[in-house]
């Protein structure tokens, strides 16, 4: 999932899940809630290493109340699972429930579970069907718990597997019906909400890095929802088409206005003269070493060096004429090259005057 930064940003992000967890159990205590509730994906695989699997839980000790884990498809209750080795190692600590089957669950007196988690990575039937097969008369709030995709409501979902029907809370006298599989906070309704992920995982801009706070009254009473957040890193994404001077300007102000908590992604394309590009490779160097990760993108700019450029490089006579020639094979199949061949003799030509400044 990190194979896209570097080796120390990677590991700076992998380490932010603990924290964030650690930070979930506390608003927990704070705000003396009854039961955290997850639901879906607590391993991004059943191949995590055993000790990541005992810091997960470590990390949940700040919150002495029951924690509630269910599968998602990342981490399904196989026969052989994540779930069954944590089991094995004794590493689950005796406040976390972890529903491994389709079954109502009591809760403290205060509402009855229903979960629906997945027992391989894709169904493409709808496992929150059994909840309307519930008798609710034991005068308390139901609350679903399910992993999946609520049908015509998140992009692409009518042909998504692990499909949910819409509706599903009001047709089974849910209370509340608690969603994973979508990164981000979203409401689908009064009843029904994706929490998303805690702490941010990718650059799609969806409303990630929270916790729900939801307050049930009574069986019966609509759930008050709070988005609370957790994450710590801020994830962003920058498009940029350039094509004159002031676009660069305004790069560069957002790579300077970075923070220690970003992690920024940049995407440029269009055309930029080596003026432009020695302010935008300086503006990045320092924007490195401020964020905690800036991934860059700019296979898709062409440089197109102007006459100021070339004057201001000397680059007269033979080797200004390569320097256009370069600029002109960028329309070529592969255009990185020459663009790279056009700021290597930039730099060459730059040492040569320092050089030659130097000596005088």
């Amino acid at each position: 999932m990190f194979s896209q930064f570097e080796s120390d940003d990677a590991a700076a992000l992998f380490e932010a899940r603990f924290g964030t967890v650690e930070r979930l159990a506390s608003i927990a205590t704070e705000r003396n809630v009854d039961a955290v509730l997850v639901a879906g994906d607590v391993f991004d695989a059943q191949t995590v290493a055993d000790k990541t699997l005992r810091r997960l839980f470590n990390a949940m000790q700040g919150f002495a109340g029951t924690w509630v884990l269910m599968p998602g498809n990342h981490d399904a209750a196989l026969a052989e699972s994540v779930w069954t080795r944590a089991r094995r190692i004794e590493a689950i600590p005796d406040n976390v429930l972890i529903c491994l089957e389709p079954k109502p669950i009591v809760l403290k007196e205060k509402f009855t579970l229903l979960p629906a988690p997945l027992t391989q990575r894709h169904t493409y039937s709808d496992l929150t069907d059994w909840f309307g097969t519930v008798p609710s008369n034991d005068g308390l709030p139901r609350i679903g718990l399910a992993y999946g995709c609520v049908q015509g409501i998140l992009p692409g979902d009518i042909d998504s597997a692990n499909p949910i029907a819409a509706g599903r809370a009001q047709d089974t006298e849910l209370a509340y019906l608690a969603l994973g599989d979508w990164h981000g906070t979203k409401r689908v309704d009064d009843r029904t909400w994706y929490a998303g992920t805690p702490e941010s995982d990718r650059f799609k801009d969806n409303d990630s890095g929270h916790a729900l706070l939801v307050s049930i009254a009574a069986a019966g009473a609509l759930p008050v929802v709070e988005a609370v957040r957790t994450g710590k890193f801020s994830w962003r994404q920058v498009e940029l088409q350039m094509a004159v001077d002031s676009d660069v300007d305004g790069l560069v102000d957002t790579l300077n206005s970075v923070s220690s908590d970003d992690v920024l992604q940049v995407h440029v394309s269009g055309t930029c003269n080596l003026a432009g590009h020695r302010r935008l490779t300086a503006a990045l160097g320092a924007a490195g070493a401020k964020a905690r990760a800036v991934v860059w993108d700019s296979v898709a700019l062409r440089l197109e060096p102007t006459e100021e450029d070339i004057q201001a490089l000397h680059a007269d006579g033979f080797v200004g004429e390569v320097l256009q020639g370069l600029r002109a094979e960028q329309s070529d199949s592969e255009p990185e090259v020459a663009r790279d061949a056009i700021l290597a003799l930039a730099r060459v030509l730059d040492s040569q005057r320092s050089r030659t400044g130097a000596a005088a």
